[in-house]
C-alpha cells in the first residue's frame, strides 16, 4: 500500500499546503489519492478532500488504539494507488515525553517513509546539522527525502542542495520557492475551510501546478512503494435499512464532520438530510437533527436574517426534536452571538448567550465522564470519553437550572467543569466527540432519535 508521511521539522513550515498540492498532483496524474490527516482537526481534511477527490480521514492516538489506527488505514487506502498523511507540528512534537503520541510514534506504527519539510528561509549551512539530529534522535524513523521550502530562488536552492548532499545522505525530493500563490486564507482556526471558498478549485489547481514542477514526483511515487502493506481484510457487514431520517447542518457556516462519523450514520441505519442553515426557510421531514462545529460568527448576520429557519428549529425544539449539537452548532442554538462589537441573534432555544474572545478558551484534548443526566442510552461501561475542543467562544448569562451529561475530567468544556448541556431532547456541548471503539456516540444519539419516533408512532 504505497504512502507517504508529510511531516515537519517545526509547525507552520508549509506541510499542510505541500500536502494539498502533493494530492491534486497525483490526482491530475490520474492516480487514486487517499488522504489522511494526524490527529484531531476538520479544516485541513477538507481540504485535503478536496484536493484528492476522496474523504480525508484522520489517525488519532487520544480517540483510537493502535489497531483502530491500523485497520482505518487499511481499509480506507487499500484501493487507492497512493495516500499521503498529513502531519501535525513537528516530526518529534506530542503530548507525552516519550514521544508516543507524535508524528514519529505514527510513522513507526504505520511503517511509513517520511518526507519532512523544510522552512528553509535564511538557511544555508545549518541544514545539515538540522537533518542529522532529526536523523539521529530516533534512528528508526525512515526520513525518506526532505522538500526545501519558502526558498529565496535558484542560487539558494543550490547552495542548499550542495550543503545536503555533501554532509548527509537524505534525498531533496523537492525545493519550492516562496510565492504568493501558495497561500492559503488563514484565521484563528487555521485556513479557512473550504467549503467557505468559492475558489477553492483555483487554489487547489494552482498550488498543483506549482508542486508538480518543483517537486519530483515520480521520485516521491518511487518511495512510496517501498512502504509496509498492513493487512486488510473486508468485513462482511449486512445491508443496512436506513429507517430515520437525520438532518445534518452543511453550509458556510458549519462544516465540521468526521468523515467516518458521516459514515457511521449509514451504518446506524441513518439516513442524513443537507440543510443550509443560511438559506434554507424551513426544516425537512427529518427524526433528529445534527449541527457540527464551523464558524457560526463568520456568518452570524446572514443566520440572524434567516428568521424563518431559526424560529422553524426553535419550534422543532419545543416540540422534542432530538438534536446534537456541538461547538459552532451549540452557539447557534443559544440566545445571541457577540462578536467583534456586534450581536446577532441566534435560534434562542438554549438559554444562554456567546461571546467570542480573542484567545481560546478551551483548546486540547479533554477526557468526559458522563452523568445521569445524559439523553442517550447509557454506555454499559461508563468509561472516560476521549474527544477534543477548540473554541474561542464561552457561554454568558447561562440559566442555573441546567443541567449537563458530562463531567469534565480535562479540558473546559462549558465553565472548566461541565459540558453537554441538556433542555429537552437537546444535547449539545463544546467537545468534539468521536465515533469510535470507546465511544460510539453516533450509535447512541440515533437509537435515541428513533426511541423518539417510535414512541410518537405508537400514539
Amino acid at each position: 500500500m504505497a504512502h507517504l508521511f508529510i511531516s515537519a521539522a517545526h509547525k507552520s513550515s508549509g506541510k499542510t499546503t505541500l500536502s494539498i498540492g502533493l494530492c491534486a498532483a497525483f490526482k491530475n496524474q490520474g492516480l487514486g489519492v487517499q488522504p489522511f490527516k494526524k490527529g484531531p482537526d476538520y479544516i485541513d481534511p477538507m481540504w485535503l478532500s478536496r484536493a484528492a477527490g476522496r474523504p480525508c480521514y484522520n489517525l488519532d492516538f487520544h480517540t483510537q488504539t493502535h489497531d483502530e489506527i491500523v485497520n482505518s488505514f487499511a481499509r480506507h487506502g487499500h484501493d487507492a494507488d497512493i495516500s499521503i498523511i498529513e502531519g501535525n507540528k513537528g516530526l518529534y512534537d506530542g503530548l507525552d515525553l516519550d514521544g508516543g503520541n507524535s508524528n514519529a510514534a505514527l510513522a513507526t506504527v504505520l511503517d511509513s517513509p517520511v518526507i519532512l519539510v523544510i522552512d528553509a528561509q535564511g538557511m544555508t549551512r545549518g541544514i545539515a546539522p538540522l537533518i542529522l539530529g532529526y536523523q539521529a534522535f530516533e534512528p528508526n524513523i525512515n526520513i525518506a527525502g526532505v522538500i526545501l521550502n519558502q526558498l529565496g530562488g535558484s542560487r539558494h536552492e543550490s547552495k542548499l542542495r550542495a550543503v545536503i548532499e555533501h554532509y548527509t545522505d537524505v534525498l531533496v525530493v523537492g525545493a519550492v520557492h516562496r510565492n504568493p500563490d501558495l497561500n492559503i486564507q488563514e484565521r484563528h482556526l487555521g485556513l479557512v475551510p473550504s467549503n467557505e471558498m468559492a475558489s477553492v478549485e483555483k487554489q487547489i489547481q494552482l498550488v498543483a501546478n506549482i508542486i508538480k514542477e518543483q517537486v519530483d514526483l515520480p521520485k516521491l511515487q518511487q518511495i512510496a512503494e517501498t512502504s509496509a502493506t498492513p493487512k486488510y481484510q473486508p468485513s462482511t457487514t449486512e445491508q443496512i435499512t436506513q429507517d430515520i431520517r437525520i438532518g445534518i447542518a452543511q453550509d458556510a457556516a458549519f462544516g465540521f464532520y468526521y468523515a467516518d462519523d458521516i459514515e457511521a450514520f449509514k451504518n446506524a441505519g441513518a439516513e442524513l438530510i443537507p440543510i443550509n442553515t443560511l438559506t434554507d426557510d424551513q426544516l425537512p421531514d427529518i427524526d433528529g437533527l445534527f449541527i457540527g462545529g464551523g464558524f457560526p460568527e463568520t456568518q452570524m448576520q446572514n443566520l440572524e436574517s434567516n428568521t424563518s429557519l431559526r424560529g422553524a428549529i426553535r419550534n422543532a425544539i419545543e416540540s422534542d426534536l432530538p438534536v446534537y449539537a456541538e461547538c459552532g452548532g451549540l452557539m447557534y442554538l443559544t440566545r445571541s452571538l457577540q462578536w467583534q462589537d456586534s450581536t446577532c441573534e441566534m435560534v434562542g432555544a438554549i438559554p444562554a448567550d456567546t461571546l467570542m474572545h480573542k484567545r481560546p478558551q478551551g483548546r486540547g484534548y479533554v477526557k468526559l465522564a458522563e452523568t445521569d443526566n445524559t439523553l442517550w442510552p447509557r454506555d454499559p461501561e461508563n468509561k472516560i470519553f476521549h474527544a477534543h475542543e477548540f473554541h474561542y467562544s464561552s457561554l454568558e448569562n447561562i440559566d442555573p437550572k441546567l443541567q449537563y451529561a458530562y463531567e469534565v475530567k480535562r479540558g473546559h468544556g462549558i465553565d472548566g467543569k461541565h459540558d453537554g448541556i441538556v433542555y429537552r431532547n437537546v444535547f449539545a456541548c463544546y467537545t468534539h466527540l468521536r465515533d469510535v471503539e470507546n465511544n460510539r456516540w453516533v450509535d447512541r444519539f440515533v437509537q435515541f432519535a428513533r426511541n423518539i419516533k417510535n414512541q410518537k408512532t405508537s400514539l
